[in-house]
């Protein structure tokens, strides 16, 4: 039966669930993580929650719980302690794949060597910082729902939203380079 295409598409089923938040709560994963291997089993966590909790009829809007869900479990890993110093040594965030649209042959030098100027910006934002930038500015929450999943209040997620995007913005135009580029040598 073909579908409205002004309705929004039916969530009420566990498998539409997972359609339509999946990606969303993997690439929040995985940028508050910075590991593709423990964004990937957070996320399974989160949706390992969502099978238990879904048949209960008490939440109301499944996107919001699923999110609450994944940072609460990132928290998690990140209380851990051990696994940070571990995979950080293992596996740079540059060689974390991520989807995108294939530059034009003009912009490919600029483009890669900008990205990794952001990234290692990125990296070196203190969690918080970082917690509150993707929340905010990727997954696009209001402050309030930012300040409420994280437990602080507006204002310092307006602090940590500020002191972030200042440190990328002096990181892009002081030209700061990543020591593993072959460009900047």
């Amino acid at each position: 039966m073909p579908t409205d295409p002004g309705r929004p598409p039916d969530v009420s089923t566990y498998e539409a669930l997972v359609e339509a938040h999946y990606q969303r709560v993997l690439r929040l994963c995985r940028l508050m993580l910075r590991d593709p291997h423990e964004a990937e089993e957070v996320t399974q966590e989160a949706f390992l929650e969502l099978h238990r909790h879904h048949g209960n009829g008490v939440v109301g809007d499944w996107g919001s719980w699923l999110t609450r869900v994944a940072v609460n479990r990132v928290r998690d890993r990140h209380r851990a302690g051990w696994w940070p110093r571990w995979r950080w040594r293992t596996r740079s965030l540059d060689s974390t794949p991520l989807a995108a649209r294939a530059p034009l042959p003009d912009q490919v030098a600029i483009g890669d060597q900008t990205l990794r100027r952001i990234r290692t910006a990125f990296d070196r934002l203190p969690r918080r910082q970082r917690e509150v930038l993707t929340l905010r500015q990727i997954e696009g929450l209001s402050t309030l729902e930012t300040a409420t999943l994280l437990g602080i209040s507006e204002n310092t997620v307006k602090q940590h939203l500020f002191r972030a995007i200042e440190a990328l913005r002096r990181a892009l135009r002081h030209g700061e380079r990543d020591p593993a580029d072959p460009v900047s040598t």
